[in-house]
């Protein structure tokens, strides 16, 4: 296609744009029940175009058209009886005119909602059309209200609200802190084209519920805003029961002792009894409806106080069981602090038992273990040819001579030592000096002490020879 006949289909489609919106009305017209609303209808500036005959077409749904007003220059006009808005329709000129051929319908109702048609027969361009939309509104009648309910583990519509004879539907929500569900809004069509939406709020009530607030907001076009109703549910339940007031330290001749029942219920509990285990309520005690007093204490006192309250429902109980001590509890560190304590205590000696076995541990390790100092270099040791030997003309003074009680001679070698050993004192006791073969001569050559001779070293005496010391 050329540049010529793109330029022809744009044209065409502005001449069927225009002559499309010839006929000037008003796209959606919004009115109330009981109301006069106007559909207007206009076609300005026909220029050649004649205007030959103008109607009304009253379109419900697609299928379904009725005409309600036709107006003709010669023949004038014509309201069919067999439309929905007969009698109530009418043109807004008297006689009206193909220029203005507006229409108003008073005392509309529901049922008018839908299209209204004005159409114009023309020549030569054939009918042209303008649709109006009639949209009815109808503020609807809401309400809202809890269901009273007993309590129970089955899920059951603890609340309701409803939004009735609107148009359109409204909107319905919920807020609450409850841990329930919304059922799904059920919408009703009504015969006068209102529409009704329900809902509901589930829930498996507990007693706790009771008194819990939950809020419905209904939405719709004819409010500025949401309509809020708040309400508190309401769970029906059997009382429930407790006994306050035993500090477990009733002693002989303790006066001013009481127990309080406390009871919740709903309906309200009508009836509170206060009875004994045994059956017998001792003499000492009085009741004045929840509240039981001792007004000393004594050994009959030694029971089971059971309270037992009724409503409607049902009942609940509580009982308590009074020890009787012989003195009273003394007033110090509360039963939970000396637990506490000891707890701390036992961890503190298992915490130091740990760190014990620890140490010990460690220096059993260090002492199987290999020598962490050096240990000193050993004794020097000589063989009986190195030995040195020692003459008898050596001075006495080095030496010290003695008798034992079989008059054998005995030596004192403290006074010897190696030349290279002497600044250290000898490691060994007087058994590890002995050879393996127990020939009487130590380690260094020398006669022990019950010998009386003495050898000198072969290196003093030069070449010459010593035998072994004769012990005489």
């Amino acid at each position: 296609m050329n540049m010529s006949g793109l330029l022809s289909a744009l044209i065409l489609l502005i001449i069927q744009g225009a002559l499309a919106q010839r006929v000037r009305v008003e796209p959606e017209v919004v009115s109330y029940p009981g109301q006069a609303v106007t559909l207007r209808c206009q076609f300005p500036n026909p220029g050649e175009t004649q205007l030959t005959q103008v109607s009304w077409i009253f379109e419900r749904t697609d299928t379904e058209r009725t005409n309600i007003a036709v107006f003709h220059p010669n023949f004038g006009v014509n309201y069919p009886t067999k439309s929905p808005v007969a009698g109530r329709v009418k043109f807004m000129l008297d006689p009206p005119t193909l220029d203005n051929p507006s229409i108003q319908i008073s005392n509309v109702q529901m049922t008018d909602e839908g299209r209204y048609i004005c159409e114009y027969a023309t020549y030569p361009s054939g009918n042209e059309q303008g649709v109006s939309s009639l949209v009815m509104l109808a503020k609807p009648k809401n309400i809202a209200r809890t269901v009273t309910v007993t309590a129970g583990k089955t899920p059951v519509i603890v609340a309701r609200c409803e939004s009735s004879n609107g148009r359109p539907a409204a909107t319905i929500s919920w807020s609450t802190t409850l841990n329930g569900n919304v059922t799904p809004p059920i919408t009703v069509d009504n015969p006068d084209n209102t529409v009704s939406v329900q809902s509901a709020y589930m829930l498996a009530p507990q007693p706790s519920d009771n008194g819990k607030d939950i809020s419905c907001m209904v939405s719709h076009r004819t409010m500025p805003q949401p309509e809020t109703f708040q309400m508190k549910l309401v769970v029906e339940y059997p009382p429930r029961v407790q006994i306050k007031g035993y500090d477990n330290n009733w002693y002989r001749g303790r006066t001013s002792a009481f127990l309080t029942c406390q009871a919740d219920g709903n309906p309200t509990p009508t009836t509170v009894t206060w009875k004994t285990l045994s059956g017998l309520m001792p003499e000492t005690v009085q009741v004045e409806d929840t509240r039981l007093a001792v007004q000393k204490v004594d050994d009959t006192i030694n029971t089971t106080f059971i309270c037992e309250v009724k409503n409607s429902l049902g009942s609940g109980r509580d009982q308590v069981t009074v020890f009787v001590r012989e003195f009273p509890q003394p007033k110090g560190v509360p039963t939970g602090g000396i637990i506490a304590g000891i707890l701390c205590a036992i961890i503190l000696v298992a915490l130091i038992a740990t760190v014990i076995v620890m140490v010990r541990k460690r220096q059993r390790k260090n002492i199987d273990g290999p020598p962490t100092h050096k240990p000193p270099p050993p004794m020097k040791t000589y063989s009986f040819s190195d030995s040195p030997s020692i003459s008898k003309r050596e001075s006495d003074s080095q030496f010290m001579h003695h008798e034992t009680e079989n008059d054998e001679p005995m030596t004192d070698l403290s006074a010897y030592h190696d030349d290279k050993d002497h600044h250290e004192p000898s490691r060994f006791s007087w058994e590890d000096k002995q050879t393996p073969y127990q020939d009487d001569r130590d380690e260094d050559g020398t006669m022990g002490e019950e010998d009386g001779y003495y050898i000198t070293s072969s290196a003093n005496r030069g070449s010459s020879f010593m035998s072994p010391a004769v012990i005489v």
